[in-house]
């Protein structure tokens, strides 16, 4: 049996007034757990994504026909409303357990020794995002899944996981202003890479919101334009993406760049490739649910790559207190005999 610590009133009332000073002052995580606790919430926010897509691919977005109830009459789904129910419910308690991720990472980063401001706030930022989505999603549960909430819901997801993939890459870097790897031009071609990639996330939202996939076996409106020329634009975009990312490739070994953006650009460049592949193969093979659902994971994959490129070209240094040296020997001074 564990012993439970017997608590003052004054220590229940700080625990109270400020719980996360109360764990800071009794915990201290080490740097790894830190990073995992971090990343646990990048993981998080990719299997959001995934089971949302689960969601709309089974036509379950309204299985759970009502928000924040499951119905009028209950809060949880139930057996009568089968299959779809259970998928539309089920993926509403994921996001319990997302934010009990990015819960996890706050506690850790706040409980840090020494304390690093600016990762808690990261922290917070994920919270709000998740609780704005969370409310997002109620939205497009009650406008019957209008593609545009959908699209923004989306899109919103996505800059979760852009917050959590640059929290988890703060947790192994100092506070110190960043220094760039590269010359301003290179930086420059990164980020029209950095637009060009959204472009293409903001548009394959379009295909999906004009796409067959809606979410619901019911008359759900789709968005009023010809898919086959807003697929051939999302091609179009995907190939400047890749495109681009050849010409950084290509930049970064003329400039004989540090070998992290070479690695980093590399990776991107096979996720591109494969995700590429599965989109001509679904494209061609009328959409089938499974290959659209690992296109969708797919998508996460690349803006990881994206901002993993980004982030890889300047560094921030770790503050490391200065160890101060042995001091010189000096003779002891002479006494009188």
């Amino acid at each position: 049996m564990v012993r439970v610590p017997k608590l003052t009133r004054a220590e229940v009332a700080q625990a109270v007034r400020n719980p996360l000073l109360y764990i800071a002052e009794r915990w201290t995580p080490s740097p790894r757990t830190v990073r995992r606790a971090a990343m646990s919430a990048v993981v998080m926010a990719v299997a959001i994504v995934v089971t949302g897509g689960a969601v709309r691919l089974t036509g379950s977005g309204l299985g759970c026909p009502t928000w924040p109830k499951c119905t009028d009459d209950s809060l949880t789904a139930t057996s009568a409303m089968g299959f779809h129910g259970a998928i539309e419910f089920g993926n509403r308690m994921l996001t319990y357990v997302l934010c009990a991720a990015v819960g996890w990472a706050i506690i850790a980063a706040r409980s840090a020794k020494p304390w690093r401001r600016s990762l808690t706030r990261l922290g917070w930022a994920q919270f709000w995002v998740v609780m704005g989505n969370a409310v997002l999603g109620g939205i497009v549960v009650l406008v019957g899944l209008n593609p545009y909430t959908v699209a923004a819901h989306f899109l919103l997801s996505t800059a979760l996981l852009t917050i959590a993939l640059v929290t988890w890459q703060r947790v192994g870097e100092g506070d110190k202003a960043p220094r760039p790897l590269v010359g301003k031009a290179v930086a420059q071609l990164t980020w029209l890479l950095a637009v060009a990639a959204g472009l293409l996330i903001a548009v394959g939202t379009v295909v999906t919101g004009a796409g067959r996939h809606a979410g619901d076996s019911s008359d759900v409106h789709r968005i009023p334009i010809d898919w086959k020329m807003i697929a051939q634009l999302h091609a179009d975009l995907a190939w400047v993406v890749v495109a681009l990312t050849v010409a950084l490739w290509f930049v970064l070994k003329a400039v004989d760049a540090p070998i992290g953006p070479l690695h980093r650009t590399r990776e991107l460049f096979v996720i591109l490739m494969a995700q590429g592949l599965v989109g001509y193969v679904q494209y061609f093979n009328d959409t089938p649910e499974i290959l659209v659902g690992a296109h969708m994971f797919g998508s996460c994959l690349v803006w990881i790559g994206v901002v993993r490129v980004v982030l890889s070209l300047r560094e921030r240094p770790v503050a490391v207190a200065p160890v101060p040296g042995p001091s010189a020997e000096r003779p002891e001074p002479a006494t009188a005999g």
